[in-house]
């Protein structure tokens, strides 16, 4: 019996959507992402890459939307920026680096939205948040 070769990359369905793990490559050969579509969604574990061969990003994905861990990196290999994301919206602590590995920022999400840090409130802050005029707070020390 001959042996036949088996193609276990880019699938598709049988209504025609992508489905398993797929591979893309760029013009020079080198890998351009990696990952696993279920019915016509990313899903799972992905990695993209720069037309260079370095790594551009890696993080999952559930049910088409960016789910869990992620980091992103420069193109010279220096993480670029880390957090996780929950449902596609970045969510909880986020790190951001210049090209160089120097800290930019860090930032905390909530749903996509970023959320202050305490020491950054200002009375229209408080405020706005109890619906209530900047005049008819009440400090007390």
């Amino acid at each position: 019996m001959e042996k036949q070769a088996v193609n276990l990359i880019n699938l598709y369905n049988d209504k025609g959507k992508q489905h398993g793990y797929w591979e893309s490559y760029w013009d020079n050969g080198q890998l351009s992402f990696k990952g696993s579509y279920l019915n016509g969604e990313m899903h799972g574990y992905w990695e993209s890459y720069f037309y260079n061969g370095q790594l551009y990003y890696k993080g999952s994905y559930l049910n088409g939307e960016m789910h869990g861990y992620w980091e992103y990196y420069h193109s010279n290999g220096q993480l670029s920026l880390k957090g996780s994301y929950l449902n596609g919206e970045k969510h909880g602590y986020w790190e951001s680096y210049w090209s160089n590995g120097q800290l930019d920022y860090k930032k905390t999400f909530d749903n996509g939205n970023e959320v202050k840090e305490i020491t950054e409130l200002t009375l229209e802050d408080i405020a706005n948040k109890f619906g209530i005029s900047v005049n008819n707070l009440k400090i007390k020390k």
